[in-house]
């Protein structure tokens, strides 16, 4: 499936759009060039499962945990991590395996480690500012 979208203010449909089509899968994989919008699509996506505080990347804390209501959305941004050792140490599979949404930057990182089952979702944008979103369910 392929979603292109231009400003900021088509950010909600095509999270109730993604939502709609990848919903039932948790484990959701991010890719693309830093300024890409990963982490501007993930805000839009918590909004629209309901969580009301702020959202940002965890660059440096490797995971956030956002309360939506009746589940759980877990942010991960593993760029600066140097070995999948450290995603380890910090119990990814856990979160991995928990049945919550698991939003995740930079999954090249941890190759090894994603689950059987997850949506891999490739953000890029092009010099007009069209960003074209590839999404895969595996």
């Amino acid at each position: 499936m392929t979603i292109t979208f231009k400003g900021l203010d088509e950010l909600d449909r095509v999270a109730a759009e993604l939502l709609e089509t990848g919903g039932n899968i948790p484990v959701w994989l991010f890719e693309g060039q830093i300024g890409a919008g990963k982490t501007t699509l993930i805000k839009a996506l918590c909004k629209a499962l309901g969580v009301r505080s702020h959202v940002q990347s965890p660059t440096f804390s490797l995971v956030n945990e956002y309360d939506a209501g009746d589940r759980l959305v877990y942010h991960f941004d593993f760029y600066r991590i140097k070995d999948e050792t450290e995603a380890l140490d910090m119990g990814v599979e856990e979160y991995f395996d928990s049945g919550e949404y698991c939003f995740v930057e930079w999954p090249d990182k941890i190759e090894s480690l994603w689950p059987a089952s997850y949506l891999k979702l490739h953000l890029q944008a092009d010099e007009s500012g069209i960003r074209v979103l590839e999404v895969v369910k595996v």
